[in-house]
């Protein structure tokens, strides 16, 4: 049988608990005082960098909460070393635009001219996909009416767009519009499923992509933005 009250309370002291607590309340005053000392105003994506950053303050922020050996004191100078090390290495950024990009990255661009940049096929930590459902959630129909897509160091996109006049025929990125076609009788253009590279004519459905060598191919569709 399974000894639930060992489980939980077992060596069980009230005025450690009552310790917990006051750690705990102290410790989180600290991480307030802390990121205010960082400078940062807001939340926003996280860049790889500053993720590391929050992964050591949260172990050094939490081991002293509970810990009776470990004295808060030590918790607040590694918490204040921490931040001292960001400052260096966010100065140190802003004067080296190689370590910037050593530390930070780069941002990619995943979308110009209404196509896939199909030259990122081999990087690993991207996701044609999630890239499309983030351009839906922008209210953008089909890649034609994309100029250029960024993907940013935090994550976060920067898209600029055609205006009215400049759209084109693109791929769709809406799942009920960007079906496969499986005969000619649908009329031209056509954007290659992979790529989104256009063709006005197809000889077959399984015509190659001269950009990207793939065979699969959607009724473009040239709609403009709405909003």
């Amino acid at each position: 049988m399974i000894d639930i009250q060992s489980i939980f309370l077992k060596d069980v002291e009230l005025s450690f608990i009552l310790e917990i607590i006051s750690r705990t309340l102290m410790m989180f005053l600290i991480i307030l005082i802390v990121l205010r000392l960082s400078g940062r105003r807001g939340v926003r994506q996280l860049t790889l960098f500053e993720v590391a950053i929050i992964l050591a303050m949260g172990s050094a922020a939490g081991d002293p909460m509970f810990q009776e050996d470990i004295p808060i004191l030590y918790g607040f100078i590694v918490l204040f070393s921490i931040i001292l090390f960001y400052k260096f290495i966010t100065w140190l950024t802003q004067k080296n635009r190689f370590f910037n990009e050593l530390m930070e990255g780069k941002p990619m661009c995943v979308v110009k001219n209404g196509m896939f940049e199909v030259k990122k096929e081999s990087d690993s930590d991207f996701s044609q996909m999630e890239f499309f459902a983030e351009l839906r959630n922008q209210s953008i129909e089909h890649l034609g009416q994309v100029r250029v897509a960024l993907l940013e160091v935090d994550g976060t996109m920067s898209v600029l767009y055609y205006s009215d006049e400049e759209v084109k025929y693109g791929l769709p990125l809406f799942p009920d519009d960007q079906y496969k076609i499986t005969s000619l009788e649908e009329k031209g253009p056509f954007a290659c499923l992979y790529c989104g590279n256009v063709k006005s004519t197809l000889q077959t459905c399984n015509d190659r992509c001269d950009r990207c060598g793939k065979k699969n191919w959607a009724q473009a569709i040239n709609s403009r933005r709405i909003g």
